[in-house]
């Protein structure tokens, strides 16, 4: 995940109690190797400003590029934490350490001319916590927006099936189903609910599968805006849709109320829809899908599956044909 090994960020007053604190150990220990005040002052403040200003370029430095970082991750830091706002608190950081490490110089050269180094250091001090404390705000807000994006979901950019529809339809067992393993189960920061991920080989190419409960399974005047905004980010790394349906309606909603959701996800999503309808291996109303399986029994997920392979193999063609080539 490109957000997990950010480090906690400091605040102002954390950043200098370290900087301070250990610029006063580094003082007492070369006591005994210096052989004036000066010199003594003179690394105090040295250490200090280096502290500073390289703890500032650590905790900018943690963030990855957001101009390189994919369509999907960019969009997701965008609805939380605002990009424009993240670069305009990075750049300031840095902007501070240039303007420490700037001063710790002006100022060392300052107490080699004075008879009160102490003093002057003093001075540095004051001088350099101001500018820390000018960019509080930016240290707070990076750790802010460190602990939002840090447990986002590892979405990869590879071949991607997104389930779709009603709680209890068997979208999480066929994801389950089809990956032949226990799916990666992560927090999604758009809702109080969790996004699925499992991944299948299949021809060995390697395909991921996202169930994203909270998000496409009820009515969009019922989602927030960011709700709306978490499927947008979502459709840079989907292919495909697979809208699963229960005609047994044992999943508590009417297969009206789930057709009509079949139909606001077609208007929404700008990828390809395969329905499927499952439960086929209890007795059900007769209802019109692409294909048919049971989750429960693993009749059809299979051919499923593949049909969505298909599907993914076809939107890919389509791509890559000229202009002229291209279905209208």
């Amino acid at each position: 995940m490109i957000f997990e090994r950010i480090r906690t960020v400091p605040t102002a007053d954390e950043l200098l109690d370290k900087a301070y604190s250990r610029a006063a150990r580094a003082g007492r220990g070369k006591i005994k190797e210096v052989t004036n005040r000066r010199e003594l002052e003179e690394s105090m403040l040295l250490t200090a400003g280096n502290i500073i200003a390289d703890n500032l370029r650590n905790v900018a430095s943690d963030w990855p590029s957001l101009d390189k970082m994919s369509d999907f991750y960019r969009d997701v830091t965008n609805i939380l934490v605002g990009v424009d706002r993240l670069k305009m608190s990075l750049a300031s950081l840095n902007w501070a350490a240039s303007k420490v490490k700037e001063l710790s110089r002006k100022y060392v050269g300052i107490m080699r001319k004075s008879e009160d180094p102490v003093a002057v250091r003093k001075q540095a001090y004051g001088r350099i916590s101001s500018i820390v404390y000018d960019v509080d705000d930016d240290l707070r807000f990076l750790n802010d927006a460190r602990n939002k994006l840090k447990d986002l979901p590892d979405i990869k950019e590879e071949p991607t099936i997104v389930v779709a529809g009603y709680p209890n339809v068997g979208k999480s067992s066929f994801v389950a189903d089809t990956t032949g393993a226990r799916p990666e189960i992560a927090q999604y920061p758009f809702t109080t609910k969790k996004i699925t991920i499992g991944h299948f080989v299949y021809k060995r190419r390697r395909y991921q599968v996202i169930d994203t409960p909270g998000l496409l399974d009820r009515p969009l005047k019922e989602r927030n805006d960011i709700e709306r905004q978490a499927i947008a980010a979502l459709m840079h790394v989907g292919d495909v849709v697979l809208f699963i349906l229960d005609p047994s309606e044992t999943c508590g909603y009417s297969l009206e109320e789930q057709h009509n959701l079949l139909n606001e996800v077609k208007r929404f999503v700008k990828m390809p829809v395969l329905v499927a309808a499952n439960k086929v291996d209890v007795g059900c109303q007769p209802v019109e899908a692409d294909v048919y399986m049971s989750t429960l029994t693993g009749e059809g997920v299979m051919e499923a599956r593949n049909r969505l392979v298909e599907m993914i193999e076809a939107k890919e063609a389509e791509v890559s044909l000229p202009p002229s080539r291209k279905k209208r």
